[in-house]
């Protein structure tokens, strides 16, 4: 009898390039394309830092840095390149004619991950809208000869209709169809939330940059057994538990608590648009508990995305309290330091924070009493 055995495919090559910019830390730029990379478990071939000093609308870069860097990724046996930048369609276009190889931009890259870690029907929906919002106007680069018509049924197609008309038609009624069905997802949380505030239950989001540990503080807050895992993205729907909780000052009151998908630098705008269903839990909460990672020696830079994107989404007036997790990992004198630094930076200003692990469960109790003074009981 034949034994069959399962072969896990070969990890694609990735050539990673990150673009300097001025006013961007090039080494949390350059951690975070890899860390996205092996998310989408890709193999690391190779990677620069790029200095631009000539601006090229066909590569955004000199001809002679865009051929060094397409022959880097050559000799590094890279499958693909990577770049930290969104690229346009025509400039994608163009570096794959240079390199021959398949160019990925940092949208994309985005999309890609959140297309793979889609577990469920509403989550499948909006990462095939984000990717077709992406596709749309990058669909024509396939096409190389436009005058090529495709013969057509009455009622299908118009006689002298190009293939590439053709396709693009049908990812628009796509389209169509998934914002529909995105919008009646829309229309039961709206039910849903309207339900909870006739009862008088009271919502907490959980807000932070990718991989902070949102989901570990919501098993911890709510004794859930919510999935966790030691990758970016790893949570795409806002999944909501409810407990009761007695406050110190003898009242009680149930709450909701919200785990909502991860932020993190320059999110794609087709995926705050795809994803609108999911990221309006937290636009219509009670209060946002921000978790930080105090052992991430970027936490300043990963709150000035936060709270940048709470503004974009006009969430910016709801009450927020800082949950510093991981602070186990650092010793004492380090996590006073911290936390005077924190203050100083005033996240709200005065900020309120407590610091907690949320993988041990500890401290959890100081955490709970800024929960209860926010929302009074």
């Amino acid at each position: 009898m034949k034994t069959l055995h399962t072969v896990k495919p070969e990890p694609v090559r990735a050539y990673l390039a990150t673009i300097k910019a001025p006013h961007q830390n090039q080494k949390q730029a350059s951690a975070e394309l890899r860390g996205l990379s092996e998310t989408l478990e890709l193999e690391i071939a190779g990677e620069e830092a790029i200095t631009v000093r000539e601006e090229s609308g066909r590569y955004g870069m000199g001809s002679g840095k865009a051929q060094e860097v397409a022959e880097k990724a050559a000799e590094a046996g890279a499958q693909c390149i990577i770049f930290d930048r969104e690229l346009s369609p025509s400039q994608q276009r163009n570096w794959e004619s240079l390199c021959g190889l398949p160019v990925i931009d940092r949208q994309e890259l985005i999309i890609r991950i959140f297309a793979s870690r889609a577990k469920t029907r509403e989550a499948e929906l909006q990462a095939q809208l984000a990717e077709l919002l992406y596709a749309l106007p990058r669909l024509s680069h396939k096409y190389i000869d436009l005058s090529r018509q495709r013969g057509g049924r009455y009622g299908t197609r118009g006689a002298g209709e190009t293939r590439l008309e053709a396709d693009k038609r049908q990812i628009r009624d796509r389209i169509g169809i998934l914002r529909k069905e995105i919008e009646e997802v829309r229309n039961t949380r709206k039910l849903q939330r309207k339900q909870r505030k006739k009862q008088g239950v009271s919502s907490c989001a959980l807000v932070g940059y990718t991989n902070a540990g949102k989901s570990s503080l919501h098993r911890a807050l709510t004794g859930s057994d919510v999935f966790i895992e030691d990758k970016l993205f790893a949570t795409l729907d806002p999944t909501a538990r409810r407990v009761y909780r007695q406050g110190s000052s003898g009242g009680g009151k149930n709450i909701i608590f919200i785990d909502t998908v991860g932020f993190i630098r320059r999110l794609p705008h087709n995926l705050i648009d795809a994803f609108k269903a999911t990221l309006e839990e937290l636009t219509q909460a009670d209060l946002l508990i921000h978790v930080l990672d105090a052992s991430d020696p970027e936490w300043r830079d990963h709150i000035t995305t936060v709270h940048s994107l709470v503004r974009e989404l006009g969430a910016e007036k709801i009450p927020l309290v800082t949950a510093i997790n991981k602070s186990d990992l650092l010793p004492q004198d380090e996590l006073s330091a911290f936390q005077a630094a924190f203050a100083a930076a005033g996240h709200p200003s005065p900020p309120a924070y407590a610091p907690v692990s949320a993988k041990n469960r500890e401290n959890l109790e100081e955490l709970w009493k800024l929960i209860e003074k926010t929302l009074k009981f």
